[in-house]
């Protein structure tokens, strides 16, 4: 048996060569899934093109059961890397052959080797124009040392190939025609897991749920046996032992779970009828415990403050509105997802939600919003510290990779916001610029970049560490255009307005007062009326029945719309619209208020 995890920076191709090696172990023909990545099963990833939960899967070889592990690359779902490592014995690391090693791996890649964990390198993507495998190599050499790998660690096989052309080989000129090269190099070079006896141990490192029998343990087995039925405790992290019985062993084969009547240590496995666990907790002997240390998870960096939709159009188009209903959506969501942190604020309509970053937070809400929630959320906050009697900050490693011609309006903006420049690199007519940046000085600044450099930027970035605060620095250049009145806005109002700013909404949408419905040429706030229409009457002029010209209406994502807005914003959410509000939507009130 070998159990390994795939790491690799986002869209590096790591589903993909999953798929691949799943069609390789005969689970599926290659023409089954035409264009459809199997591992990324939920609409989200499929939409967006990453992996955002970890997955199990496993596939035979040559009498060789290969349990896979499929990893996020983005470090906001650095909870769900730190702890679907603990079940590996090894790790493919997947690189692309043009970019290189990109901060998003380096991430995943120091939490493995701490780990001890042995690699294989997979440079992907050779069938490339204008790759540079070689080079690739000698980068990924120099990050492994630099992150303080063992010898051992460092003499790694390296593997080429082109997961969506299926082939892997030795040598990235001549192609193979298929990957059992590669498949050959985990059975060689992972070590098979350590059959340890002793007291059962079984860490919990991720969970499942079935509407049939509820709640699911997943875990690597540690040492010594599980049996069907048998009796066993369970430790929390408290250190207090529940002493209960396993209903049901399962395996993994191939996609699915087959119930098995014994599982030893190594193998992966998943427990039914474990009632109140927690991910991190121990699965033991109940009469002679012996618990596994608990997992380490890093800190949140973000907060967003949730409340319910109090807007005048609440309840038109979600089916959960109250509270009540967030409530326990967020304690639901606590449960699988280690990095979050909810705490009550003040009032009881809203919470202060802590995550890893704006993507981890945004993912929430937009799972939240297809199952039907109504909800409102505030603008993105920095955790700040106190640490000796001084406030630190996060800070980020960013990296921006754009043409040259850009580079000078990207570095102009970082240092805007309060970054320093580190290091450039030319590679063919594109700039690699890497920089040290307070986690605050990201908010806006992808949309900010995008624009700049004709949508041709390529953002990633990691958390670093703590340090002292680096000072105020400017937010949003522009004001905000306000709505007067509820009612459905006119075509004829907006284009007597457009010399006033750019605007979110399109004729005949409703409008409510106090929503944001556009962005003004200047740097205040300005009250606009956009439910006028035009009186008729039967005289008629030259000239002044021309056509309505319109420029077309500015439409957010989530990401966006939650980077966009200010301090007396709420983003409302629902299943069917983004909409932009002030918190207080009467303009008396917002002038008391100031």
């Amino acid at each position: 048996m070998r159990n390994i995890a795939i790491i690799a920076h986002v869209d590096h191709g790591k589903t993909t060569l999953v798929d691949k090696m799943l069609v390789t172990g005969q689970l599926f023909k290659a023409h089954e899934t035409p264009g459809e990545l199997i591992m990324d099963s939920n609409d989200l990833e499929r939409e967006r093109g990453i992996t955002i939960l970890s997955k199990n899967a496993s596939v035979r070889y040559k009498g060789v059961k290969i349990n896979i592990i499929d990893t996020p690359g983005h470090s906001d779902f650095g909870g769900e890397v730190e702890r679907v490592l603990n079940m590996a014995d090894g790790v493919l690391l997947l690189v692309d052959a043009f970019e290189g090693p990109m901060p998003q791996t380096r991430f995943v890649l120091q939490k493995a080797l701490s780990l001890g964990l042995k690699p294989i390198v997979v440079i992907n993507k050779v069938d490339k124009p204008n790759c540079r495998p070689n080079e690739v190599h000698d980068a990924v050499f120099d990050l492994m040392f630099e992150l303080d790998a063992t010898e051992e660690q460092l003499d790694f096989p390296t593997v080429f190939g082109s997961a969506k052309n299926g082939w892997m080989g030795p040598d990235w000129k001549n192609p193979t025609d298929n990957i059992t090269y590669l498949m050959d190099a985990i059975i060689e070079h992972i070590p098979a897991p350590e059959a340890r006896e002793g007291i059962p141990q079984i860490q919990i490192t991720s969970l499942d749920f079935s509407p049939y029998v509820g709640r699911i343990a997943i875990g690597k087995v540690n040492q010594g046996n599980f049996k069907n039925g048998m009796e066993v405790g369970l430790v929390n992290k408290d250190d207090k032992l529940t002493k209960t019985r396993i209903k049901e062993l399962f395996v993994f084969e191939g996609l699915g779970k087959s119930p098995t009547g014994n599982v030893s240590a190594g193998e992966i496995c998943a427990i039914v009828g474990l009632d109140n666990f927690e991910i991190g907790d121990t699965v033991t002997d109940p009469e002679d415990p012996q618990p596994l240390p608990r997992i380490a998870i890093d800190e949140p960096t973000m907060s967003m403050r949730f409340t319910i939709n109090d807007s005048p159009f609440f309840g038109k188009e979600g089916k959960y509105v109250t509270s009540r209903h967030v409530k326990e959506r967020l304690e639901k969501e606590l449960e699988r997802n280690l990095a979050l942190r909810v705490e009550p604020t003040d009032s009881a309509d809203s919470f202060n939600v802590f995550g890893r970053g704006v993507l981890h937070l945004s993912i929430l809400i937009e799972t939240m919003r297809r199952e039907g929630y109504e909800l409102q959320v505030g603008q993105p906050q920095v955790i700040i510290k106190e640490i000796d009697g001084k406030k630190h900050e996060p800070l980020e490693e960013l990296t921006i990779d754009l043409p040259e011609i850009y580079s000078g309006k990207a570095i102009n903006m970082v240092t805007q916001r309060k970054g320093e420049l580190l290091n450039m690199e030319l590679r063919g007519e594109r700039a690699i610029l890497e920089f040290k940046i307070p986690s605050r000085g990201l908010i806006g600044l992808r949309s900010d970049l995008l624009t700049a450099t004709a949508g041709e930027a390529i953002m990633a970035h990691r958390f670093s560490k703590f340090e002292p605060f680096r000072g105020d620095m400017e937010r949003r250049q522009h004001g905000s255009l306000i709505a007067h009145e509820t009612g459905a806005a006119f075509a004829y109002a907006l284009d007597k307005l457009q010399d006033r700013g750019r605007f979110f909404i399109s004729p005949q949408e409703n409008v409510y007062e106090g929503q944001v419905i556009g962005e003004n040429a200047r740097g205040d706030d300005l009250v606009v009326n956009v439910t006028k229409s035009k009186k008729l009457s039967n005289v008629r002029a030259a000239g002044s029945d021309d056509k309505v010209k319109l420029a077309p209406p500015i439409k957010f994502s989530l990401e966006e719309a939650l980077e966009y807005i200010q301090e007396d914003e709420y983003v409302e959410v629902t299943p069917e619209s983004i909409r932009l509000r002030k918190i207080y939507l009467k303009e008396h009130e917002r002038k008391r208020k100031k």
